[in-house]
C-alpha cells in the first residue's frame, strides 16, 4: 500500500481514537501492522537524519532542549511531542506532522526512546546520531541487571551510523566507545572535577568506584548557582541564566548542547546556543511549576535513587510544603526498595505534609526511619491532593514517580491551565 493510502488511514484511525478518548498509540500500533517500514521510510529522507536520545534518566528534559537548540539554529525539527518513547508511540506523532500524501515537512528528526524500545526501533529505522545519557539501577524489574541496560545501549550506538555523543562521567557509557565502528565519530559532554561528587553514577553511588580515564569533552558544565551556569565549548567559557530548575535538568543541557554542536558541525552559532538554552523550560513533571489559585506548585518527577538525590539537593525545602507520591505502576517499576538508598535528611526541619500513593505507608516508613514528621497519609491520591493543595499559601513542591505525575496533571488540569500531554 502506498504512503498516501497508508497516512490516510492513520489519520483516520488518529480521529477516531480522539472521539473515544483512546490513547495516542493507537494509530501507531495500527499503521505499524498495515506496512513496518511506513516510518522508516519518511524518516529517512530527512535531510539531516535522524537523531535517537537514550538512557536511563534525562531523556524527556534533553530531548526537549534539543529540539530548541536545534530550532535556535534554524532548523524544523520533528520529535515525538506526545511523551509515548515507545516506537509506535513515534509512528502516532509522525502521523500529526506528515501531510495526506504521506510527506514530513522537517529538515530532521529527534526521537526519545526508551531503551528496551530504542533497540527494536534502531532494527528498522538506523539513526543518523545518537545521546546516549546514563545506566542507572532503575525499574530492574522491567529491563533487569544494569549490564543489560548498557548492552541495549550500546547496540543503539552500535546501529548509529554516523555520530554518537557519550556521557563522559558514566563508565558504562564510555566502554560503548571502544564497541564501535572507527567510521564512526564519537564525542562526549561532562563536568568540571569540582562538580563530579553532585552527579554520582551508579558504581559510585553503590560502591567507592571513580572513572578514572576521562575523555576530553565538547561540552563541560563547569559551574552553577541557583538559575545560572557556567559551560565550556571546546575551550571556550559561556555563562548564562536558565529557567530550567535543578541540577541534573543543568547536566542535560550540557548533554543536549553538546549533541546540537555535533549534528551542526561547522555550521553551529555557539552564541545563538546559549541564547537558545536561556529559553528553555522544563518539561512537564520535570521540575515543571504550576500556578493554582496564586500558588506555585513545583512537579518534580523520581524514578530512581540518584535522580531523588539530586532532586532533593536541588530545591530547598525552606518555606515549601512538601508532598511525595509512590506508585509502583508497571511504568514506574514494581521494586520501591531503592527509596531506602535516599537520602531524606534535608527534609527533617520541615518534615512532609502529605504522603500519598500506591506505596504511600512505605514511603511513610522510610520516612520514619529518618526521623522526618509526616502530617498526613492519604493513599487515594485525588483525596490527597485536594487536601495539599488547599492545607496553606505556601509555595508547594511534589515529588512523584512517573505514573503519579500523570495523574496529578490530570487532577490539576481540572483546576488550572495545563500543556496537554498525551
Amino acid at each position: 500500500m502506498s504512503k498516501p493510502h497508508i497516512a490516510i488511514i492513520g489519520k483516520f484511525v488518529q480521529k477516531l481514537a480522539r472521539l473515544r478518548g483512546g490513547g495516542s498509540a493507537l494509530p501507531g500500533l495500527v499503521v505499524e501492522k498495515i506496512d513496518p517500514k511506513f516510518t522508516g521510510s519518511v524518516l529517512s529522507k530527512l535531510p539531516r537524519g535522524i537523531v535517537v536520545i537514550s538512557g536511563t534518566n534525562g531523556k524527556t528534559t534533553t530531548t526537549k532542549m534539543t529540539v530548541e537548540l536545534l530550532e535556535g539554529q534554524g532548523l524544523k525539527v520533528f520529535t515525538n511531542r506526545t511523551g509515548s518513547n515507545f516506537a509506535r508511540g513515534v509512528t502516532a506523532a509522525l502521523l500529526n506532522e506528515v501531510d495526506l500524501t504521506g510527506k514530513l515537512n522537517a529538515d530532521i528528526a529527534v526521537l526519545e526512546l526508551d531503551e528496551a524500545h530504542a533497540v527494536k526501533f534502531v532494527d528498522s529505522v538506523p539513526p543518523n546520531h545518537c545521546l546516549l545519557l546514563n545506566v542507572m539501577r532503575d525499574q530492574l524489574d522491567r529491563f533487569g541487571e544494569i549490564d543489560n541496560t548498557a548492552a541495549m545501549l550500546e547496540y543503539i550506538a552500535q546501529s548509529t551510523k554516523q555520530n554518537v555523543v557519550l556521557n563522559r562521567e558514566d563508565p558504562r557509557i564510555t566502554k560503548i566507545a571502544q564497541q564501535l565502528n572507527p567510521s564512526v565519530n564519537v564525542s562526549y559532554f561532562g563536568l568540571s572535577q569540582k562538580l563530579l561528587s553532585h552527579f554520582p553514577n551508579d558504581d559510585s553511588l553503590h560502591s567507592n568506584k571513580t572513572n578514572a580515564s576521562r575523555q576530553s569533552a565538547s561540552v563541560t558544565l563547569n559551574d552553577f548557582t541557583g538559575a545560572e551556569a557556567t559551560f565550556n565549548l571546546d575551550g571556550q567559557t559561556y555563562a548564562t541564566s536558565l529557567k530550567l530548575r535543578g541540577i541534573y535538568n543543568i547536566y542535560n543541557a550540557a548533554a543536549a548542547m553538546a549533541l546540537t554542536r555535533t549534528i551542526m558541525g561547522t555550521d553551529i552559532d555557539d552564541e545563538k546556543l546559549i541564547q537558545s538554552l536561556a529559553r528553555v523550560a522544563p518539561a512537564f513533571g520535570r521540575g515543571e511549576t504550576i500556578r493554582l489559585n496564586g500558588t506555585d506548585i513545583d512537579l518534580v518527577l523520581v524514578k530512581n535513587p540518584a535522580g531523588f538525590r539530586l532532586a532533593l539537593k536541588s530545591f530547598s525545602p525552606k518555606n515549601t510544603s512538601t508532598m511525595i507520591v509512590i506508585n509502583d505502576n508497571y511504568a514506574d517499576g514494581r521494586d520501591m526498595s531503592w527509596l531506602w538508598d535516599v537520602d531524606f535528611s534535608s527534609l527533617a526541619e520541615d518534615g512532609v505534609d502529605m504522603v500519598s500513593g500506591v506505596r504511600a505507608y512505605d514511603m511513610a516508613l522510610r520516612l520514619d526511619y529518618d526521623d522526618i514528621t509526616i502530617r498526613k497519609i492519604e493513599v487515594d491520591l485525588a483525596s490527597a491532593l485536594d487536601d495539599f493543595v488547599s492545607q496553606n499559601h505556601l509555595p508547594k513542591r511534589i515529588y512523584c514517580t512517573y505514573t503519579a505525575m500523570l495523574k496529578i496533571r490530570k487532577l490539576l488540569s481540572k483546576k488550572t491551565n495545563l500543556e496537554k500531554v498525551l
